[in-house]
């Protein structure tokens, strides 16, 4: 593997209002650069392009006037390659290195579009965001998770985002000591977890 590639391929994941208002921001630093120290040889933390808020919002501000003249879906920006799509009045992007796969991170902002369309079988707004934040944040962790991709289909993000089916598994019939009976229960678990963070408790 070259020095320039990592399984930590997303930057950031941002979904912004026409009117340059952050929505949805998650900035992501690989663990090893957080980690590194001065003698290992790595990145310290402070090569993070990201370090503070002041100049995430300066990048956010930035790429969204220079998105706003564009009619494609990449561009080069500040050293780093971002795909973005326009959907109503929101702009989804998705941040790389210029060192990372222009496709994987086409795909990924793909999953990103397609799994809200999925979600709200509606247009993807911004009222739509906000009323179903907890949703697109649960839907952003299962595309992406501390900025290595995971998954980029996004029937199967759907499928892990919505909402479990009424009907409770009967626990009296598990076993709670075989295989299956502790693969059930955890799904129980993950579903009831999945309903009270959308419910907000």
């Amino acid at each position: 593997m070259s020095p320039g590639m990592s399984l930590y391929s997303v930057r950031a994941i941002l979904i912004l209002s026409n009117d340059g208002d952050r929505i949805f921001t998650k900035y992501y630093t690989p663990p090893h650069h957080a980690a590194a120290g001065p003698g290992s040889g790595a990145a310290p933390a402070s090569a993070s392009p990201f370090p503070d808020k002041t100049s995430q919002l300066r990048f956010e501000k930035g790429l969204l006037a220079k998105t706003a003249k564009q009619t494609g879906d990449i561009l080069l920006f500040e050293n780093h390659i971002v795909l973005y799509k326009m959907e109503s009045d929101v702009a989804l992007y998705v941040v790389g290195g210029l060192e990372e796969n222009e496709i994987l991170l086409y795909n990924v902002i793909l999953a990103l579009r397609d799994s809200l369309h999925l979600l709200f079988k509606s247009s993807v707004d911004r009222r739509t965001i906000v009323e179903n934040y907890d949703l697109v944040s649960l839907a952003i962790d299962e595309i992406v998770d501390e900025g290595v991709v995971l998954e980029t289909d996004p029937t199967i993000v759907v499928q892990r985002c919505s909402r479990a089916p009424q009907t409770d598994v009967n626990l009296g019939r598990i076993d709670p000591f075989s295989e299956q009976g502790v693969n059930n229960l955890a799904q129980l678990g993950k579903s009831k977890l999945a309903d009270w963070l959308r419910q907000g408790l």
